[in-house]
């Protein structure tokens, strides 16, 4: 190579890193992103997703070389049974998912779980006076639907306290149902997420939140992975869940500074934003708070979950637990 043709080279190698940093890239960072296909148990725009989508609107995907796309599923088992399939390389559902899942030969496991709290909370009217599960015997409750992690939590309350499923009158009411008719006063009570008891208070219901974890330990939000991925390909994986967690952390940290965020990627909440940093600060106080290291699954709450799944019927038998999580992707570094 001639003097001349090396000047022309450099010159041009320096032309194209100075393009690279006005965009404010590193060279790694200008390649083009892999794309993900990551399936969610219900529509992203949930709250509930707060997490996945602060991830993407802060560019922390992008960071780990990944252009994530959020598709809806049809529940936490019907995500489990995708990523099983090889239809998506990752998804998210329940803490307690996996469980079901390794039931029906679906190789999947939790890779991470968004806090030490339970997502379901006994949600019931100021003025019903509900301070124990046990003085739901003879009234209504409603449920998402019968095959619903939050109505699995209600069971095992209820069964902290004697009672049974044929002991109060449950009903199946769908996403939306769930809690309109608690709000309407055609239910005492709901087993319900943050996103649903903000809902119920924004259309006037002054609520008393009794924590499922005062008597059933059920699980937060988790990332499912399949066994194959995660041998395969465990370096996506942690890409992953990385990127997950920080959006997570984002909102514990500084709920009104993630809402503003939030609402900005998702404009449909544009106006709300009062109902959404609501909806942010029950999930830290009932959800995502105290974990010794985020995302990490407690293997003895996993194991008495899955005693109680096998109890009541709901699963035949038990799997080992090391089937149903791993924790090598929330080592906390």
């Amino acid at each position: 190579m001639t003097l001349t043709s090396r000047s022309v080279l450099r010159r041009t190698s320096l032309a194209i890193l100075a393009s690279v940093a006005l965009l404010g890239l590193t060279p790694a960072q200008a390649q083009p992103l892999q794309k993900i296909t990551y399936l969610l148990p219900a529509p992203g725009t949930l709250p509930a997703f707060g997490p996945w989508m602060l991830a993407q609107a802060k560019g922390y995907y992008a960071a780990e070389g990944l252009d994530v796309e959020f598709v809806a599923g049809r529940g936490g088992v019907d995500v489990a049974k995708q990523v099983g399939a090889g239809n998506a390389v990752i998804g998210g559902a329940i803490g307690d998912t996996s469980i079901i899942a390794r039931a029906q030969g679906i190789p999947v496991k939790a890779v991470a779980v968004l806090g030490s709290g339970s997502l379901t909370q006994l949600v019931s009217h100021k003025d019903e006076y509900i301070e124990s599960p046990r003085e739901l015997k003879g009234k209504t409750v409603t449920v998402i639907s019968y095959t619903d992690t939050a109505y699995y939590a209600l069971l095992g309350m209820l069964s902290k306290v004697g009672l049974t499923k044929n002991d109060v009158n449950i009903q199946a009411a769908g996403p939306a149902g769930v809690w309109q008719q608690f709000a309407s006063k055609k239910a005492v009570a709901m087993a319900g997420v943050p996103d649903w008891t903000v809902s119920a208070m924004d259309a006037g219901a002054k609520v008393d939140i009794l924590p499922a974890d005062i008597y059933f330990k059920s699980m937060a939000q988790a990332i499912l992975a399949s066994d194959e991925t995660i041998q395969k390909n465990p370096q996506l994986i942690q890409k992953l869940v990385r990127a997950t967690l920080k959006g997570m952390k984002d909102i514990m940290a500084d709920p009104k500074a993630a809402t503003e965020v939030y609402v900005k990627h998702v404009p449909v909440y544009k106006g709300k934003e009062a109902s959404i940093l609501a909806t942010f600060e029950l999930y830290n106080k009932y959800v995502y708070a105290g974990q010794k290291v985020p995302g990490q699954m407690d293997e003895t709450r996993l194991g008495d979950l899955q005693k109680f799944y096998v109890s009541n019927g709901i699963v035949p038998k038990a799997a080992p637990l090391k089937d149903l999580y791993t924790n090598q992707f929330v080592s906390g570094k």
